[in-house]
């Protein structure tokens, strides 16, 4: 089985001690990650892009998609 690669740094979002702020080295890891992580998944990014896009231009259509597609079969029906 394939295990994917996993960087060394865990975040966790809760706190188990008292002390919530964020030290300057957790900052400085975050702003590397957030800074490689769009770098290493430009294309993904790109295809999720076009996947919404799509998604939404037919969500916007469907209904009528569905009206005209009703209207195709029952002309095709009463032609035969």
């Amino acid at each position: 089985m394939h295990n994917p690669m996993t960087s060394h740094h865990a975040w966790c979002t809760a706190s188990h001690t008292d002390a919530t702020n964020s030290t300057s080295a957790d900052l400085r890891v975050l702003r590397a990650h957030l800074g490689d992580c769009p770098q290493m998944h430009r294309h993904l990014m790109t295809i999720n892009r076009v996947a919404q896009s799509i998604n939404g231009f037919v969500v916007t259509r469907f209904v009528t998609t569905l009206v005209v597609v009703a209207v195709l079969f029952g002309v095709g029906y009463w032609v035969l």
